[in-house]
């Protein structure tokens, strides 16, 4: 798996922001990103974390991304409740391309595991997690590590925004 201080890789991959089906490019976006990855679209944990994921838009431009094709996903946002509102866009990584390149691809199963990538505005991972296909992530946690990491000094573990820097 890539990691901390490697570029993420620029990709460009069809998937659906809203209810529209469109080529997105990460060169498009500047600024801080998260990047997570999940194992399918239509199962159970799954939503309970892309509509969480939301929490993190005013902080960086979140991608989500699974292996399943943009029609999969269209599909499967206007079925599903929760997902019909959320604001930012779920991409379609058709082959595991993007996946198996920075090596987040269960092989067994042949989908992605639960990681996420936490990228500063140089396109440099400062942050990655990654969990099991049975255990979803914490989005709370990713965004107080996102609100660390920019905000520049020494947090500590409990650190939150206002606090100061430890040393």
């Amino acid at each position: 798996m890539i990691g901390i201080n490697e570029k993420f890789p620029d990709f460009k991959l069809f998937g659906i922001d809203g209810d529209k089906i469109l080529e997105i490019s990460s060169q498009n976006y500047k600024g801080w990103k998260v990047v997570y990855f999940y194992p399918k679209d239509f199962t159970f944990i799954c939503p309970t974390e892309i509509t969480s994921m939301d929490k993190l838009n005013s902080e960086a431009k979140v991608f989500g991304i699974s292996g399943d094709n943009e029609y999969c996903k269209l599909a499967w946002k206007k079925a599903h409740k929760g997902l019909k509102a959320i604001k930012h866009p779920l991409l379609a990584d058709c082959g595991l391309k993007l996946s198996s390149e920075i090596g987040v691809v269960d092989q067994e199963n042949g989908v992605c595991l639960r990681a996420t990538f936490i990228v500063d505005k140089n396109n440099v991972i400062k942050h990655v997690s990654c969990n099991d296909l049975d255990t979803g992530r914490s989005v709370e946690e990713i965004l107080r590590t996102l609100q660390a990491l920019k905000a520049g000094g020494l947090t500590g573990c409990q650190w939150a925004p206002g606090d100061k820097f430890v040393g």
